[in-house]
């Protein structure tokens, strides 16, 4: 019975080592599927990997995984914050800004990646809340204990090697003091043998969940939310003696999990690793037979005839044209050791990577190879963004698991954060500063009128035009980055909101540059078409189902007849306003 703290976390490893039924006939283990997948990645066998004689690893798994890695990953400027207030929307722009200066200080890219990493490798993430603005992603190898059929629903054991440094440093946390019953320095004393058994580290388990009551205070067999730090250590007779460093009631929500391609029944879902796991196997099977035959194939071997010529079997120490005698009518020959069934494994090898590939959706252009010869080019490009749709649907699913976080954890510490008083360097883009540098030149040309009229002088429209080129030409010499200011207390109690947006990752820039050409050759070419009602109706279908917003070519509807559009026409086959396009500077304002 597990009657006490110490007695159950004991209980909880021994059970933990168990497999468990997903369905009938199924068995899966938690501590196996980790190790595995390690191991795999590892490039090492699971059995007998110290014997690696004629044993080669031919690892297909870590090309693939990178695929994952960058392909279902995503940049912090991904995350937009937004003021959830019609009245003060405009202050939106200042928290992106300063959420693109803030996130990566936090290390939130690094989160991102770590929770893609983990899902990849093992089927699965756990996110621990740490009261930090970085949430911690839990490596899966330090689990000692939780439910093998739900993550979540169980108690959760964590175990710590630490140094006993480490082990200090954890003193501002109330480690040796908040429901202690030892002190860091006492258990560093009583775990000296221990330590020397695991390099120098204690081991410490953390321990979150749902607990008898009685185990922080009282009798109290009903279950209360806590953590719990506990050790051992050998007593003189060679018994265990567990200890507490802390313990503490703790209503917070500790852990969130995801996995994008869940099991049932199953504590981790479908990862890439484990995706690969019989192509791993039968490669290194083919890989092994065909380096056995390449060592008996290495060997030179001889047949005779003459039963004299025996007890010179040893032929390593023989010279240049040397003549041996035989017997009449003997003869003395090599023995025929080629391979001659290389080639079956070698496709074998083929095969079981093509499946890999196929099941793991990264074809050679996915995976940056060159295409075999004769793919043409836009067959190679299609297939190259067909290839990555599997990847955007789970990049899709850590859009909306970050979301969570963000709004249930990290937009707490923005939040503080953006209240002082700060400055920071930002990079405009184009669309911002034309925004920024629209927004300048109309506040100060008011403020102009405003001074003139106060003054009792006319105001004439070319001296405001003059004005206006003045402004802008003074605002663009500033150049794309800027100091932004944000006052103290400024977003105080301002309702933040956050979205992921990936709608966009996913396109293919060269592509979507190809269509925009084609448009803006139509454009040139028949300028009169953005004239005519029925014709820009059919340009917006076109851009539309091209996948572009019809807004950024203005063509929602029909245009005015403008100069500029006959200074930008062609005559006699001129490429000289083409020629004028191309250099022109790519920020406009």
């Amino acid at each position: 019975m597990n009657d006490t703290i110490f007695s159950y976390i004991r209980e909880q490893e021994t059970a933990f080592l168990k497999e468990v039924e997903i369905v009938e006939g199924y068995f899966w283990n938690f501590k196996k599927h980790i190790r595995r997948c390690f191991l795999y990645k590892s490039s090492q066998f699971e059995e007998k990997n110290e014997d690696r004689n004629l044993r080669p690893f031919k690892n297909i798994v870590r090309g693939i995984l990178d695929v994952r890695y960058r392909t279902e990953g995503f940049d912090v400027k991904d995350i937009e914050l937004y003021v959830n207030d019609p009245a003060i929307y405009y202050k939106s722009f200042l928290i992106k800004k300063f959420h693109e200066d803030w996130a990566p200080q936090a290390k939130i890219d690094t989160l991102i990646d770590d929770i893609v990493e983990s899902s990849s490798d093992y089927g699965g993430a756990l996110v621990k809340n740490t009261n930090e603005a970085r949430p911690e992603v839990v490596d899966l190898q330090t689990i000692a204990f939780c439910s093998q059929h739900n993550i979540l629903a169980r108690p959760i054991g964590i175990k710590h090697f630490m140094s006993p440094d480490e082990l200090r440093e954890m003193g501002s946390m109330g480690w040796g003091t908040k429901g202690a019953t030892i002190s860091i320095e006492d258990l560093i004393v009583l775990t000296k043998d221990n330590q020397t058994k695991n390099n120098g580290d204690i081991e410490i388990y953390e321990v979150h969940g749902i607990l008898p009551e009685k185990w922080l205070e009282g009798d109290s067999k009903k279950g209360v939310k806590q953590i719990q730090i506990i050790a051992y250590y050998k007593k003189a007779d060679g018994n265990e003696q567990g200890v507490t460093l802390f313990k503490s009631k703790n209503s917070k929500e500790i852990f969130k999990f995801i996995s994008p391609d869940p099991i049932f029944n199953r504590a981790l879902g479908w990862g890439c690793i484990e995706a690969l796991f019989e192509s791993q196997v039968w490669t290194n099977f083919s890989e092994i037979q065909m380096m056995e035959m390449l060592a008996a194939a290495s060997k030179i071997l001889y047949k005779s005839t003459d039963p004299q010529f025996k007890t010179r079997n040893n032929l390593a120490g023989v010279l240049q044209q040397e003549v041996f005698t035989l017997q009449e009518g003997k003869d003395i020959a090599q023995l025929d050791t080629a391979p001659r069934n290389m080639v079956v494994f070698e496709n074998a090898v083929r095969k079981w990577q093509e499946q890999a590939q196929y099941i793991e959706s990264s074809n050679e252009a996915v995976l940056g190879q060159s295409p075999s010869a004769g793919t043409p080019f836009k067959l190679f490009e299609a297939q190259q963004i067909e290839g990555k749709g599997t990847h955007y649907y789970r990049q899709g699913k850590y859009a909306v698991f970050v979301d969570e976080l963000y709004r249930d954890w990290i937009l707490s510490h923005l939040s503080k954060e953006i209240t002082k008083d700060s400055t920071f360097l930002t990079t405009l883009s184009s669309d911002e500063f034309q925004t920024i540098a629209d927004t300048i030149v109309s506040n100060r040309v008011e403020k102009m009128k405003v001074e003139r009229i106060l003054n009792g002088e006319l105001i004439y429209n070319d001296e405001v035009e003059q004005f206006k080129t003045e402004t802008r030409e003074s605002f663009l010499k500033g150049g794309s980055k800027r100091f932004l200011k944000i006052l103290k207390d400024e977003f105080k109690d301002v309702p933040i909101k956050v979205k992921t947006n990936i709608i966009g990752k996913g396109k293919n820039l060269a592509l979507v540059t190809d269509k925009v050409v084609n448009i803006l050759r139509q454009f040139i070419a028949t300028p009169e078409i953005r004239q005519d009602p029925e014709m820009v109706k059919l340009l917006n279908i076109i851009l539309e189902s091209s996948g572009l917003s019809p807004l950024i070519f203005g063509s929602s509807r029909p245009s005015q007849p403008s100069q500029p559009a006959q200074m930008i026409q062609p005559q006699n086959g001129s490429t000289e306003p083409l020629k004028a396009l191309a250099e022109a500077k790519p920020l406009m304002v």
